[in-house]
């Protein structure tokens, strides 16, 4: 019985939610993080692969026949991301506002109103995905021209869009879910809902695309599918699991007082997702000048960058619910351990994964476009300009989610604009007009260099603060 009992405890899953609470507050972080982040991190992994399988098998269109076909769908899937990451986005902004709300009142002991709060995140998600099926495919095609899409890829981009912009409400739902789950401390729940939607994504890429010849629009049909999967997995696990959060509409009591608890707590998500929409739609436009083949290069390597990102993503998503608990019970000098802990062992990995893509960045991006010497050209150039600053975005990422998780929304929301928006738009703007495509190649990494000078700026005022906090209290 006691070796039951000790695995049990050892695996939130099996917890009560009084256990799980216990845990979080009182276990050494170097112990619990690593256990949060490792099903966060099956998730963005999975995301990762199933995203790059859309670009890889996308990419195989009318390779038989013309390379120009298959550099154009390559091109309209990375115009489209733009898409997707507005989506995604919305949807983070209501998961982690409520999440982070729903977070501190459990650390509280207040579940009944953490109920409220992950009922009216859900539910506004939902709808906000309805309002965007509808809206996106009413002005489907000026949207896709605003985004960059060229003549050449027009068409391949609207058939990718027309799916992505039906299966919103559902891709808002799920990452919504997955969010909450993961802020109670039951991240797992989460990942078996994310991970099954992913690998059927994965199945029916190739079965729609190439044996039902449905095109890049196969591709799109099996991305809404996968989504639709997830919400249903998700809603299945919220709602017969005891020791998660039900959401149920009886609990959809929003107020004024909620949302804008929830819109403080999300503008951080909300922030780091819609401007690298803006930027990658502004990067999509710049390359555009260079013809199909530069957009499809940016398109490959930046899914490729974003899976070695979904390592630091997925450690700090495990590491906001340790923070968000222990804010709440006001133990700052476990929140600081968890910080730097967490720091350290992002940037080793990042090293890591970091000389990795350096070295085979050429096979990995041929991989994609084996038939087309130009996007292998620039897109190994990228690839390996671009991967020079990797090992920052371990300390960016987890101040980010360290000042959202404790209610810094302000500071939170600078800090995951800067990146992708504040630092990363100006150089869009300047360089490429300077330096032409080069200029374009190093936007990045400029952004990645200032953006950690913030974050390490804005930290050290944060837990300075926090340790004269404490020492107050302490006196």
């Amino acid at each position: 019985m006691r070796r039951e009992n000790e695995k049990g405890r050892a695996n939130p899953m099996a917890m009560s939610a009084e256990e799980r609470q216990q845990m979080l507050l009182t276990q050494p972080v170097e112990k619990i993080i690593p256990k949060m982040a490792l099903p966060t991190i099956c998730s963005m992994l999975i995301t990762s692969i199933y995203n790059m399988a859309d670009t890889y098998f996308v990419s195989q269109i009318g390779t038989a026949e013309a390379t120009a076909s298959g550099t154009s769908a390559s091109a309209a899937v990375g115009i489209v991301f733009s898409v997707m990451a507005m989506i995604q986005a919305l949807a983070f902004m209501f998961g982690m506002g409520s999440g982070t709300n729903v977070s501190h009142l459990l650390g509280m002991g207040k579940r009944k109103e953490a109920e409220v709060y992950s009922a009216v995140g859900f539910f506004s998600a939902v709808a906000a995905g309805v309002l965007i099926a509808v809206l996106g495919n009413v002005f489907n095609e000026p949207l896709m021209r605003l985004l960059g899409a060229t003549e050449t890829a027009m068409p391949y981009a609207l058939d990718y869009a027309r799916y992505i912009f039906l299966a919103a409400p559902f891709m808002m739902g799920s990452l919504s879910m997955n969010n909450l789950l993961r802020f109670q401390g039951l991240a797992t729940y989460g990942m078996v809902g994310i991970i099954s939607g992913g690998l059927l994504n994965m199945l029916l890429d190739p079965l729609l695309i190439f044996v039902f010849n449905m095109g890049i629009a196969g591709a799109s049909i099996a991305t809404a599918i996968s989504q639709l999967t997830s919400f249903v997995i998700l809603l299945v696990m919220c709602s017969t699991h005891a020791d998660a959060i039900t959401i149920h509409p009886r609990n959809y009591r929003p107020t004024k007082q909620m949302y804008a608890k929830i819109l403080n707590n999300g503008l951080p998500s909300l922030g780091r997702q819609g401007i690298m929409s803006v930027s990658t739609s502004l990067l999509n436009n710049a390359a555009a000048v260079y013809g199909d083949p530069a957009i499809a290069a940016f398109a490959i390597v930046s899914r490729c960058l974003n899976f070695v990102n979904s390592t630091v993503v997925g450690f700090g998503q495990g590491f906001q619910p340790v923070c968000g608990f222990n804010y709440g019970a006001r133990k700052y000098d476990r929140m600081h351990r968890a910080f730097s802990f967490s720091v350290k062992v992002t940037t080793i990995v990042l090293l890591m994964l970091g000389a990795a893509g350096f070295a085979f960045a050429e096979p990995v991006v041929t991989l994609f476009r084996r038939s087309d010497p130009e996007v292998i050209r620039i897109g190994t150039e990228t690839f390996r300009i671009q991967i020079l600053t990797v090992w920052a975005w371990g300390f960016i990422t987890l101040s980010n989610r360290y000042t959202q998780a404790i209610g810094y929304g302000i500071r939170s929301t600078i800090l995951a604009a800067a990146r992708q928006g504040l630092f990363l738009i100006p150089t869009l703007l300047v360089l490429p007009n300077v330096w032409g495509l080069r200029g374009l190649e190093v936007c990045q990494p400029l952004a990645d260099v200032l953006t950690l000078a913030l974050a390490v700026w804005m930290m050290t005022k944060v837990i300075r603060t926090q340790k004269a906090q404490m020492a107050q209290e302490t006196a």
